[in-house]
């Protein structure tokens, strides 16, 4: 089962831009889809970004977030990236990312990283 850790979230001003980073390891084995979620606090967890692993996978966005969010894998590291542009308060969330598994049982969530957009 693949394991996954967050890092890069903080304090930062209106306007400003974030990397979030998600370490994988353990077995990539199953995995179709990898994702970025939030959860701001009185809110559900909302998707924000996903996209599949195979040849020819595709991306998706929420529309609060489209044009501002960037999702990337990088293999040679092992990690799935969330690249923030011009974020705004209400950006303000918990974000986790998460592995889809062909077997659900193996899904696999990070413990997230904590974004407060604030000035």
């Amino acid at each position: 089962q693949v394991q996954l850790v967050e890092s890069g979230g903080g304090l930062v001003q209106p306007g400003g831009s974030l990397r979030l980073s998600c370490a994988l390891s353990g077995s990539m084995f199953g995995i179709h889809a990898l994702g970025w979620y939030r959860q701001a606090p009185g809110k559900e967890r909302e998707e924000v970004a996903r996209m599949t692993t195979g040849i020819g996978g595709s991306t998706r966005y929420a529309d609060s977030v489209k044009g501002r969010f960037t999702i990337s894998r990088d293999n040679g590291k092992n990690t799935v990236n969330l690249q923030m542009f011009n974020l705004k308060p209400e950006d303000t969330a918990v974000y986790y990312c998460y592995a889809d598994n062909w077997s659900d049982a193996l899904d696999a969530w990070g413990q997230g990283t904590l974004v407060t957009v604030s000035s």
